[in-house]
Parts: C-alpha cells; structure tokens; sequence
C-alpha cells in the first residue's frame, strides 16, 4: 500500500494512523460485551458534521457500522470533504460518542473515498431534463431573497427559457402567495411523483401548497432534508433550462441537503447594502464554496431609492455594501436592485414586478440579473 507524503494511505479505503482508537479496557484485553449495532447507530446520530447542524446519520454519510473481534466497532464513513482537519474533527467526535458516552472498547474509522465522477454513488447527480441549477441564498432573512428569486424565474420565462421555481424555505414558504396559487395543489402521477403548478410561464413546487396557508411546519432537520430531496426528485419537472431553488436564509440543513443531492450549476448570494447584512452573507458565500457550489455572484437588493416626485437617489442602508463583499470574495456583484413599494405590492398581490409591469425600473434590473446569470451559466 502506498502512502502520501504526509504518511496517509492512498488506498480507496482509507485507514489512517489518527482514525484508530482504544479504551484502557481493551488494550488490556478486557473486552466488554459488544455493544448492539442500534445503539451505536444511534450515538452516531448525534454526531454532528463540523459547521452544520444535521448529524452524519441523517446526512447519509455513515455507510457502515461492523463490530470487531475485541469488542469494538469498525465505522465506515462516506467521504464528502478533501479537508484533513474536518476528517479528523469528525474522528475525534465519533471516538468521544463511542468509547466515551457509550462505551465501546475501540473504533476504527475508515472512510470511503469516492471519485468525483462516481457523483450516482454520492446521490450528487445532474437532474434529469434539467440543463442548469441555481440556488438563490442570503445570509440572513428579510434581504428579499425570495422577492428575488421569483422575480429571476419570471425574468427567464420571459427571456423564452423554460423555467421551474423550487421553494426549499420549508419554514417559510412564500411562492404560492407571491404567485397567487396559494389554494392549489400539485396532481398526482401515481406512486410518489406529482405534477408542479405553473403560473406566469413558470413551474412551482411548494411546502406551501400542502399545507394551509397559515400551518406551521414544526420539523427537525432529517423532516426538512427529506421534503427538499422528495421536491428535487419526485417533481416531474419535464425538460427545463433552469431550476431556480428558493433556499431558506442561513447555512443548515436545506442548503446541505440541496448540495448533496444535485450538482448545482451556481449560487446567486442575496444581500442588502447594511454590515449585519453583509456579514451573514459573507458566511453563504463560505458555506457554498465549502460544498464545491460555484458563486455566480451577489446581488445587492434594496440598493437604493429614487424619489417619485423629485428624483434624487436616496442610499437607505448604506453605499456599496455589496460591491465590497463581491470583491472581498472574488466573485461578481450580479446586480443592484432598487427598493420600491410598487416591487413589495406586486409580490403581496401574486404577481412579481416583472410580470406585473415590464417597464418599471426593477423589473428592467430583474431581467439584466436574469440574463446576465443566464450568460454567466452558457459560458
């Protein structure tokens, strides 16, 4: 077996010098009844994978879990990161899980390195009949992302793309309102697999349409997961340009979840021009790069005011905000959309600004940030 530079095994199945732990008990032969295979399953659930809130079981990264003849337990993991200091983070997790809280006499942690072009094996797959991605993501909530994400998708159909609409904000859903659909519901098409609803040109998949308009979704994160894959792969989305994926605001499970099932063409950041804004934006950015989503760029929405009557230009949360963060984080600033209240009314009363009315100046910056992200993906 050969070995990198830094003593590690090249082996597909690796089995690494810091991966292998024991307790005083076994070193010393005393060898503890074997511990039940659901019982460890379980404490690796609550293993967490470093920087997120889901656990390696819910993540589908435990592939294996074998007892040994000591008594102890040989974890096979499934690999998602290039990252040492990750792989050992989770290491030294499972070993306190095992050996500390349970009572495992030893692990032995292999980990299952799989070629990027085996993505089937990962689950991380292009979709079928679906030619690009795109995930629209903020930091924080209230910067109007999916004001932004809706109006992208409508932008696009009018571009003569065809055009899905995905809302993966499970815990608040608000494509059915802002498309005026909140009383439908997707059809069956047998066994799992249901028809999306289409409005303005655009196909549409909600939580939203499957509960009542004001229910709360009470879930834990494998509930969230669950619903995002059913949406991505039980949706007969038919042949499409573009997917457009409304993602809740934050870094946690949806976002992971959304990175691990598909290959996502890129990820438009949405940000209001204020620091707090920025901030939690720069985090998304982080968070995409470290899932190997390629950054298309940020847009800055409420960039600015124009006043009706007398036309000046008004910086309500401040000047250039966005351009800064694009160029602290080599990427592009997409575009800068205005704040205007004819932009928030057209989305209250279901029908985005750019269908609403195609000659208002948000709708014209909408359809620039459509095409340029359609140029952006076809280069």
């Amino acid at each position: 077996m050969s070995a990198d530079p830094r003593g590690l095994s090249t082996n597909p199945w690796i089995n690494t010098r810091y991966f292998r732990a024991a307790n005083a008990s076994a070193i010393l032969g005393l060898v503890a009844r074997q511990v039940p295979n659901d019982a460890v399953i379980e404490a690796l659930g609550h293993v967490k994978y470093p920087g997120y809130s889901a656990d390696i079981v819910a993540l589908g990264l435990v592939e294996d879990a074998q007892p040994t003849p000591n008594g102890g337990y040989a974890i096979t993991l499934r690999q998602v990161t290039e990252r040492d200091e990750v792989i050992r983070e989770l290491a030294a997790s499972i070993h306190r899980a095992l050996t500390h809280d349970l009572g495992v006499p030893s692990v032995e942690l292999r980990v299952h390195r799989i070629e990027a072009e085996l993505g089937e094996k990962t689950g991380r797959v292009r979709l079928e009949g679906t030619k690009h991605i795109i995930a629209v993501g903020s930091g924080k909530g209230g910067v109007g992302k999916s004001t932004v994400a809706a109006n992208i998708a409508v932008a696009l159909a009018r571009l003569g793309l065809s055009v899905g609409l995905l809302d993966a904000d499970i815990y608040g859903p608000s494509v059915p309102m802002m498309f005026n659909v909140g009383d439908e519901r997707p059809k069956s098409a047998g066994g799992q697999n249901f028809y999306p609803i289409e409005k303005y040109g655009v196909k549409l998949i909600s939580i939203g349409f499957f509960l009542g308009e004001k229910a709360p979704v009470i879930w834990r994160g494998p509930m969230v997961m669950g619903a995002v894959r059913q949406f991505l792969k039980d949706t007969l989305w038919g042949s499409q340009d573009f997917l457009i994926v409304d993602l809740p605001p934050g870094t946690g499970d949806a976002q992971l979840t959304l990175a691990q099932q598909v290959s996502l063409d890129g990820c438009v950041i949405v940000t209001t021009p204020q620091d707090v804004a920025l901030l939690d934006a720069t985090r998304a950015v982080k968070m995409f790069r470290q899932v190997h989503c390629p950054i298309l760029g940020v847009v800055e929405n409420m960039s600015y005011f124009v006043c009706p009557d007398c036309g000046e230009r008004d910086e309500l949360f401040g000047y250039g905000g966005g351009e800064r963060m694009a160029a602290e984080e080599g990427t592009n600033l997409l575009a800068r959309i205005p704040i205007y209240p004819d932009v928030r009314q057209a989305g209250d009363d279901g029908m985005p600004i750019v269908v609403a009315n195609p000659a208002h100046p948000a709708s014209i910056a909408f359809l620039e940030l459509a095409r340029r992200i359609a140029n952006t993906v076809a280069d």
